[in-house]
């Protein structure tokens, strides 16, 4: 079990490309900046409508995951040096990689 980083979601760490979803909606990918991973983002899953799922916060590495169900999803990354965000519809089952640049 991945340890805690003190808001109550695990530690975040990079999602390999073939990561074993088990059947579910997995929501993944990298914050970066500038000069590269941007890490202690808060990272904000948000529904179709806009409205707030769940947030953890990115690893030094920039790395995210969330678990959803399939529809249409919003992942928004704020930090310090900037906000970005990237959309996804996830259809079904299955790993949908996002990378989200803050400026």
């Amino acid at each position: 079990m991945a340890a805690d980083d003190g808001c109550g979601a695990p530690v975040q760490e990079a999602t390999p490309a073939d990561f074993d979803t088990n059947g579910q909606v997995v929501l993944a990918g990298k914050v970066t900046g500038t000069a590269g991973p941007v890490g202690g983002a808060f990272v904000r899953l948000l529904d179709g409508g806009g409205d707030f799922a769940g947030e953890v916060v990115s690893s030094d590495d920039g790395d995210f995951r969330f678990y959803a169900a399939a529809g249409s999803w919003t992942v928004r990354a704020l930090h310090r040096t900037g906000n970005g965000e990237a959309s996804v519809t996830a259809a079904g089952p299955g790993l949908h990689q996002l990378a989200i640049s803050v400026a």
